[in-house]
């Protein structure tokens, strides 16, 4: 029970890490496909979610693998949440915001 009391955190945070990774990479492809500056969008949120995502699991980890293991795997939970998530929101029916219907 110790364990899992002294993993749970970790994970949480990583879990909250996943989200924030992969809900922002969702935010930045339904707004860069929008944008002239695409480019710009795609680069300023890859730079912003991955030193925000390596920086917490850096200090959550603490130096031990343990702890590392944990955010990892909250981490990858996210992503399957999200992934999830955004698949139900998507019909393969109707055509993505900004996407120009085309006869077949």
């Amino acid at each position: 029970m110790r364990v899992f009391l002294d993993l749970f955190p970790p994970w949480l945070v990583g879990f909250a890490l996943g989200l924030f990774f992969f809900g922002g990479l969702w935010w930045t492809v339904r707004r860069g496909l929008a944008s002239k500056h695409a480019a710009l969008w795609f680069a300023g949120s890859l730079l912003l979610r991955l030193a925000v995502a390596l920086t917490g699991l850096y200090w959550l980890a603490g130096g031990r693998w343990e702890r590392l293991l944990a955010c990892m795997l909250g981490f990858f939970v996210a992503r399957r949440l999200v992934t999830r998530l955004v698949g139900r929101a998507i019909s393969p029916a109707a055509p993505a915001p900004g996407e120009d219907v085309h006869a077949p």
